[in-house]
């Protein structure tokens, strides 16, 4: 069996160079990062507490800079940038795809990017204008505007002689667009077509037209499915009038995927995907505080429940016991369904034509498996205390919960989603305040009936 470190050399990497640094070690240091790719060189960053990181940045080549900063998270990217002046970052941003130059731009002061802007050459400073002007999170702010295009006129020894002109083709370049005068796009001509076909034959006459332009302002979460259910390497984007403004390519689509799996599983804490793992202890728990005291107010709601039945609570000590069991359960299976529908909408999988569907089939489940666990505590709670009566309360409190589990886990996030509002982020506490507040509720309130 493979050691785990061994499929992870990242952790060897980080554990030398961290150990070189402690000795003072900064030539060898130096030494092993120039050995590591960028993205890697990005990770050991992140994997370094603010002192390290400090003395890793110092040791980065200056030509290497740019790439490294690009792999970077947004909370280190700001970090290092806030201690460069424009110039700094215009020299170091040199030789950026537009794209990533503009992501790194976005976490500036609007008068340092500005300068930064100044700083280039209009052909330049105009892409990254272009990219800056739509929201990062849609298909314009993901889009590359370095793309190569011919006319449907142009013979393929045309093309080939252009192509060689150049030293090299922008990165995952897969594919040549096929574009009118006023650059409408017509269709799209693949690499491998163009290598293999007649040399005199025309673009018109081998182009294919079956893909569409992708809408400037489409999101970027609907781009990130249509790569994955066509397995594209790159995608064209269009503006309303079919105008060819750029293009996406995969690389910028697996951030994408990257970027909206950590949302997802951070949020479900509160907590930031870009946030920092090593940042100091007065920035972290100030992030935190706020999701904190939005918890405390939730739990404040569900003791208020419990408070009136506090008479019923002295009457039945055992109440007090069990309780907790009800509520626990309930959160449980509303996890359940919250998490699977959270990323149903994730996915594009669940709709107003499916939603009802799903509704009816977790309340189906939620029953099932409510009367195999009421079933099970109200035998144990039959044993505990020998008292009939309590037995069937915390069995019809269970049931009660687990319904209304699945029904909250299943339309909040829908709920949430309609008035645009993350259920990622705000689910789970709304849920945790619906299951405890209506299982004490409903074992309380039973006991009373009985008991009082």
């Amino acid at each position: 069996m493979s050691n785990p470190q061994e499929l992870n050399p990242q952790t060897d990497h980080a554990l030398e160079l961290h150990q070189a640094i402690d000795s003072g070690s900064l030539y060898e240091v130096r030494q092993m990062i120039k050995t590591l790719p960028t993205a890697g060189i990005a990770h050991l960053l992140e994997s370094s507490p603010p002192k390290t990181r400090g003395v890793l940045w110092q040791l980065i080549d200056k030509d290497s800079e740019g790439e490294v900063l690009q792999y970077l998270n947004e909370d280190i990217q700001g970090q290092i940038l806030s201690e460069l002046n424009a110039e700094q970052v215009a020299e170091l941003t040199f030789g950026l795809e537009t794209d990533d130059l503009a992501d790194i731009l976005q976490q500036l002061p609007q008068q340092v990017a500005s300068q930064v802007l100044e700083a280039m050459d209009e052909q330049d400073r105009h892409r990254v204008e272009t990219i800056l002007s739509y929201d990062e999170d849609t298909a314009g702010g993901l889009m590359n505007t370095d793309t190569i295009t011919v006319r449907p006129t142009h013979t393929l020894e045309l093309v080939l002689r252009y192509l060689r002109r150049h030293e090299s083709l922008p990165e995952m370049t897969d594919t040549i667009y096929v574009v009118t005068r006023d650059d409408r796009l017509l269709g799209r001509m693949p690499l491998l077509t163009l290598l293999v076909s007649d040399p005199q034959t025309t673009i018109s006459e081998l182009m294919l037209e079956d893909l569409e332009g992708i809408p400037v302002s489409m999101e970027a979460r609907k781009v990130a499915q249509l790569f994955e259910q066509h397995d594209w390497v790159s995608a064209p984007v269009v503006d309303e009038t079919g105008k060819l403004l750029g293009r996406i390519t995969i690389d910028d689509v697996v951030d994408v995927i990257r970027d909206s799996t950590e949302h997802s599983l951070m949020s479900m804490a509160g907590l930031d995907e870009e946030d920092d793992t090593f940042a100091p202890v007065t920035k972290t728990a100030r992030r935190r505080a706020l999701w904190l005291g939005v918890n405390l107010m939730t739990a404040i709601f569900a003791s208020m429940v419990i408070y009136l039945f506090q008479d019923t609570l002295d009457a039945v000590v055992a109440l007090a016991i069990l309780m907790p069991i009800v509520a626990n359960m309930g959160g449980v299976a509303g996890s359940q369904t919250l998490t699977l529908v959270v990323r149903g909408l994730a996915l594009g999988h669940i709709g107003p034509a499916n939603s009802r569907w799903l509704l009816v089939r977790e309340l189906g489940v939620a029953a099932l498996n409510g009367l195999t666990w009421a079933l099970v505590i109200g035998t144990v709670t039959l044993v505990w205390y020998q008292d009939f009566a309590l037995s069937v309360i915390i069995a019809a409190a269970m049931m009660i919960n687990l319904i209304t589990a699945a029904l909250a886990g299943a339309y909040l996030p829908l709920l949430l989603n309609r008035i645009n509002i993350d259920p990622a982020l705000a689910g789970s506490v709304a849920l945790t305040t619906v299951t405890d507040s209506v299982g004490f509720l409903s074992f309380l309130g039973l006991a009373q009936l009985f008991y009082l």
